[in-house]
C-alpha cells in the first residue's frame, strides 16, 4: 500500500535523450488512471517539455526569485569583507564603489553576514516563473528559468514548495548529475533512473548511480528501448545488485505516437500494463524501505 499523501518519485537520467520525460508523464497518467491524486512536476527548468504530452490548461503563474544584495553607500567603508566572503565573485569593491553582479549571485546571504557596517540588505530578483494547471486528470507544475539566467536550483526549490501537498508527485528531473538534478531529487522516496542499452547510456548511468548512492536514496533502473544495443547494462545492474524496474522495448508505433506528442500508455493494453507493472514495483520498493526503517 502507498501512503495517503506526499509520496515523491523522481525520474532521472545520467544523460539527455533516454526518454525520461516520456516515462515521467506516462507514469503520472498511469497513477491518475488508478485513481490516485497524481501530480507531474517538470523540474527541467531550462528546457521543460512535459506540457507537450499532458497538454495542461494553465491556471496560475508564480514568480521564482533569488535574494540579491544591495549596498548602502552611505554606510559602506569599502572594507572588502563582502567580496572576500563571496565564493561566486558576485560582489566586488571596484575603486570607490561596491559592484553587485546579480546574475552570479546564489542568494546565500554570506555578504550580509560578514558586513561589519550593516550596509547590505537583500531584495528579491525574479529569475524564472512557475506555471500550474491540469491536463489529462493530472495536476501539472512547470518551472521555467528566464533566458540568460545561469542559476536554476532556486526555481526548482520554489517549484517543489508550491507542489508539496500532492498525494503522488512525479518529479521529472533535469538530465545529468549536477546541482540542478540534485535539487530536484534530493529527498524523494524513490528514484527511477532511465537509461538506454548503449555504451554512452551505460557510462552516464554509472555516474547517476554514484549520485543517488551518495545521496542515500532508494533507486532502480528502467531500461528504455531495451531491445536495441547490447546486454552490458543488464550485466552492470546484476553486478551492482541494482533492481531493474522495467525493460521497455523499442517500438515504431511508440516513436510515431511520441512524435505526435501523445501518450504511449494509451496505445494498447500492453503499454498500460508496462506502466502498471512499474507502479507495482515502486509500491514494493516503498513498502520495503519503510518496513526496514521501522
Amino acid at each position: 500500500m502507498l501512503p495517503e499523501s506526499n509520496l515523491k518519485i523522481s525520474i532521472a537520467s545520467g544523460k539527455g535523450g533516454t526518454g525520461k520525460t516520456t516515462i515521467a508523464t506516462n507514469l503520472a497518467l498511469a497513477f491518475a488512471q488508478q485513481g490516485y491524486d497524481s501530480t507531474y512536476i517538470d523540474c527541467d527548468v531550462e528546457e521543460p517539455n512535459g506540457r507537450i504530452f499532458l497538454k495542461p490548461k494553465i491556471k496560475k503563474q508564480f514568480n521564482a526569485s533569488v535574494l540579491v544584495p544591495v549596498v548602502d553607500s552611505t554606510k559602506c567603508t569599502l572594507c572588502g569583507e563582502c567580496s572576500k566572503a563571496c565564493e561566486y565573485h558576485a560582489i566586488a569593491v571596484l575603486g570607490k564603489s561596491v559592484e553587485v553582479f546579480s546574475s552570479l549571485c546564489h542568494g546565500c546571504g554570506g555578504c550580509l553576514d560578514v558586513c561589519p557596517e550593516d550596509a547590505i540588505e537583500e531584495v528579491p530578483r525574479t529569475i524564472g516563473t512557475i506555471n500550474h494547471g491540469r491536463g489529462m486528470n493530472v495536476s501539472f507544475y512547470e518551472g521555467r528559468l528566464n533566458i540568460g539566467e545561469a542559476i536554476s536550483p532556486p526555481v526548482t526549490k520554489k517549484l517543489r514548495e508550491l507542489s508539496e501537498h500532492s498525494q503522488i508527485s512525479i518529479l521529472d528531473a533535469p538530465p545529468g548529475t549536477s546541482c540542478p538534478t540534485i535539487e530536484a531529487i534530493h529527498d524523494t522516496d524513490v528514484v527511477v533512473l532511465v537509461t538506454e542499452p548503449t555504451p554512452f547510456g551505460l557510462h552516464d548511468l554509472t555516474l547517476a548511480v554514484e549520485m543517488v548512492r551518495e545521496l542515500k536514496l532508494p533507486f532502480g533502473v528502467l531500461i528504455n528501448r531495451s531491445n536495441i544495443g547490447n546486454n552490458k547494462t543488464i550485466e552492470y545492474c546484476l553486478r551492482e545488485n541494482i533492481d531493474i524496474l522495467l525493460q521497455l522495448p523499442f517500438d515504431r508505433e511508440v516513436a510515431e505516437v511520441y512524435s505526435r506528442g501523445e501518450m504511449i500508455i494509451d496505445i494498447n493494453d500492453t503499454y498500460k500494463n508496462y506502466f502498471n507493472s512499474l507502479i507495482q514495483k515502486i509500491k514494493e520498493m516503498v513498502h520495503h524501505e519503510r518496513t526496514n526503517c521501522n
